[in-house]
């Protein structure tokens, strides 16, 4: 979700210095079933204009309707959507609609946030029925200040709705092949901040690479990322000993969530028998850790299907789910 806030920010940014108002709508209660949950948010324009999702598609028309009086009053209010007598999900969304007009400096500060990786947490104040309320609104938390969307923001005698976003998941694509080119573009419509490393002997640049954040072109023994939590990386470069250098140089940083290594069980075993055979101080934790060959089995052949398998299997291991048909699945789909 906190590229989604990224993008909220980006385009109020741009509305403001046009001089066009904007009301930000986040989902803050949901009893049932909805296509999203709760903490997802939107921002809608006096324009017309709107960035972002709070379902599939059947709230977004009445949450225009309901904006209208926020944008004349600047009263933030509360919409309830019942979708059990409608087309779609069968599940009662309370949505909170209210003014947003980030300052410049409160925007250089979200911007700062973001550029550190650090988590953000979002408190909103509200009643789950319909109404409205001077006191109702967000306060986005950073580190070095609190964003309150609301000056009049008051907490008493009002529910909280409260939401710890994590940085942005970031991919590490080692090679520039046409595979990787695929696997970036994918990733970014995901929402990842992707990072494409490449030997300095590749002639590729950024933009042959629709989507990434940026273009790195390193030795393997010079290999300079930054690996946390929420990092994964994949090493496709299609050369043995590319993959050899990248994969001893990996094994020096810290695990991060995911590594995979594309290419057949065979090649992995033998780059592996290569990498202990020279380098025997590598630990089996990263040996075992590796996901080689990278991906689920769905079948997939060609470089975009290949992508999705990858993408799916980096899902399945960050959200720590074993891959199971929804149908086959006891319960609810989130749950």
């Amino acid at each position: 979700m906190t590229h989604e806030l990224k993008a909220i920010f980006e385009q109020i940014e741009k509305a403001q210095k046009a001089g066009v108002k904007g009301v930000l709508a986040s989902v803050v209660a949901l009893e049932g079933s909805s296509y999203r949950r709760p903490g997802v948010r939107m921002l809608l324009l006096e324009n017309g204009m709107m960035v972002g999702a709070v379902s599939g598609g059947c709230v977004e028309k009445e949450m225009i309707r309901q904006a209208d009086s926020v944008f004349q009053s600047g009263v933030p209010k509360v919409m309830v959507y019942d979708g059990r007598y409608r087309l779609g999900c069968e599940g009662i969304l309370a949505i909170l609609i209210e003014p947003f007009a980030p300052n410049e400096e409160e925007i250089h500060s979200f911007w700062h946030h973001i550029e550190k990786r650090r988590p953000i947490g979002i408190k909103s104040y509200f009643l789950p029925s319909v109404s409205e309320n001077v006191f109702y609104g967000s306060m986005i938390e950073l580190q070095s200040e609190n964003i309150r969307l609301n000056p009049r923001l008051e907490s008493n005698n009002l529910e909280c709705f409260e939401q710890r976003m994590n940085p942005c998941f970031r991919l590490y694509i080692i090679g520039a092949e046409h595979d990787a080119v695929q696997l970036g573009h994918h990733a970014s419509l995901m929402g990842w901040e992707v990072i494409v490393v490449a030997h300095p002997t590749e002639s590729k640049t950024k933009d042959a690479f629709p989507g990434i954040q940026k273009m790195l072109h390193q030795e393997p023994e010079q290999l300079s990322i930054t690996v946390d939590e929420n990092t994964a990386v994949v090493v496709m470069t299609h050369s043995f000993a590319k993959d050899l250098g990248y994969m001893l140089s990996l094994s020096k940083f810290p695990l991060g969530a995911y590594i995979g290594l594309l290419g057949p069980s065979k090649r992995r075993e033998k780059l592996f028998d290569a990498l202990l055979e020279r380098h025997p101080e590598i630990t089996e934790l990263f040996i075992d850790t590796v996901h080689g060959p990278a991906g689920l089995d769905i079948g997939a052949e060609t470089p975009q299907e290949i992508t999705i398998s990858i993408l799916s299997e980096i899902l399945s291991v960050i959200r720590k789910k074993e891959p199971i048909g929804l149908r086959n699945k006891v319960g609810k789909i989130h749950g």
